[in-house]
């Protein structure tokens, strides 16, 4: 097999794999913050540890707390989240959980 021929078949294997392989495409997630809180109820928006109101609630997010999503869409009004310490936070350190998507708004900058 000469070198010409070796390339070509390269080059025709990168173009067979690029046609076929699937579309890979990461979500890096929306910055959201917590409001819409009654200031004369609870006023804090539960974390917990699945969507629905019968899961642990392991964290109590105050107003103007920061979260970041987890998935690009919601689940029967229920987000995952990540909470950050400031819009700067990129750690992905903070606690993780789902919150109810009615008190979040996002943010747009």
């Amino acid at each position: 097999m000469t070198v010409m021929s070796m390339l070509k078949a390269c080059a025709a294997a990168t173009v067979a794999i690029a046609i076929t392989a699937p579309v890979l495409w990461a979500y890096s997630g929306e910055n959201y913050v917590v409001c819409k809180l009654n200031p004369n109820g609870d006023n804090f928006l539960a974390l917990r540890t699945c969507g629905s109101t019968k899961c642990t609630m392991t964290h109590k997010l105050p107003p103007n707390t920061f979260l970041l999503s987890m998935e690009p869409y919601v689940e029967n009004h229920w987000r995952e989240v990540i909470v950050l310490t400031g819009l700067q936070d990129d750690s992905f350190s903070g606690p993780s959980g789902w919150v109810y998507d009615k008190y979040i708004c996002e943010i747009n900058y």
